[in-house]
This record gives C-alpha cells, structure tokens and sequence, in this order.
C-alpha cells in the first residue's frame, strides 16, 4: 500500500543505432553554484570591513601620537624657558 511503485525497465532497441556527435553539456552535479558566490561576496566585503576599520584605528593612533609629541614639546619649552630666566 505504502511502497513505491517502480517504473518497468525499458527494453533495448534492436536495431544498431549510430552515435551522432552531439556536443555534451557538463554534468550536473545538482547544487547550484549562486549560495558560494553569495559567500565569496560576504568574505570579500569582511575583509573590506576589516581594513577600513583597522586603517581607521591605525590613523587614530598615529594622530594621538603626533599630538602627545607636540604636547611634550610644547612643555618642554616651557620648563625649560622659567629655568633660563
């Protein structure tokens, strides 16, 4: 009742038959190829992502940097300056 019903096997032709040259199409191994280009896309934007964030940081840092030398020069004149007078 339950059991599939099976399709009767198809008899062979008698006749020789002639291949014809017919370009085949590569087979298909029936997973569609759309899910890993979304991926490729993802990772590709991540790492997008990730470069922009750590080139901002890295400026960050460069221009605290800049900053806190020129503080400390700036001081350094200072200090220095009273002891000269």
């Amino acid at each position: 009742m339950f059991r599939p019903k099976l399709p009767d096997v198809p008899t062979l032709p008698t006749t020789a038959v002639t291949p014809q040259q017919t370009q085949a199409s590569a087979p298909s191994t029936g997973h569609p190829v759309a899910p890993y280009v979304g991926i490729g896309a993802g990772a590709v934007a991540a790492v997008v992502v990730v470069g922009i964030v750590l080139t901002a940081l890295l400026a960050a840092v460069a221009v605290s940097a800049v900053s806190v030398a020129i503080a400390a020069v700036v001081l350094r004149s200072l200090v220095s300056g009273t002891h000269k007078r």
